[in-house]
């Protein structure tokens, strides 16, 4: 199973007025790709991608593998074939600083890095976000970006958070083609990233 209408770039919208952390995914035409949920209430992190808001038909599980995350991944499984995708792994220790992630594919092999470009934004928006009433707004002028690259390092998608106040949307655009099933993956890869990041602040 791979996903579609894949012309970037692509959003992602979080919607406001759900509890959980809903958000659609819809290319540059406005069409869908998929709908995100992730479940309340759970003591791991437990993601399911719909084709679209109606929920319909269930197309990707994603699931952490432990309850604390710090060093967590999150195994992807194609719910239309009953197989397994791949994962997404957090890089530990070194996601303090800067946030650093392994995208790794069925066959438990390292495919891509998500690493995100400028750690100093993260560090600016924990101080400025202290600050009474300057701090509401920082989403509107530090938003970070990820890129997504080979092991070679060759640059495949750029992910940015576009300033808003309260964080709801992030732009994908894809720099080079890449192959279909691993575009998938990566897209599936980035969607989870976003739940952590936004989770994190």
């Amino acid at each position: 199973m791979i996903l579609k209408n894949l012309n970037y770039p692509l959003d992602f919208k979080f919607k406001i007025t759900t509890i959980s952390s809903d958000f659609n995914i819809t290319d540059k035409n406005g069409n869908y790709v998929a709908y995100v949920r992730e479940k309340i209430f759970k003591l791991k992190d437990d993601v399911i991608v719909y084709n679209n808001e109606s929920k319909s038909q269930e197309l990707f599980r994603i699931k952490a593998n432990q309850w604390i995350d710090f060093n967590a991944s999150f195994s992807i499984t194609d719910l239309v074939n009953g197989k397994n995708f791949g994962r997404l792994a957090r890089r530990g220790m070194r996601s303090i600083w800067k946030s650093q992630y392994d995208i790794i594919d069925e066959n438990d092999q390292t495919r891509y890095q998500i690493n995100e470009d400028n750690a100093w934004i993260k560090v600016l928006d924990g101080i400025v976000g202290e600050i009474p009433v300057v701090g509401m707004f920082t989403g509107y002028f530090l938003n970070p970006t990820y890129t997504v690259s080979d092991k070679a390092g060759k640059e495949y998608f750029r992910l940015k958070k576009m300033p808003s106040l309260i964080g709801r949307r992030f732009q994908l655009d894809r720099l080079i083609d890449i192959d279909d099933e691993d575009e998938s993956l990566v897209v599936l890869s980035l969607l989870m990233m976003v739940l952590l990041e936004r989770a994190r602040g």
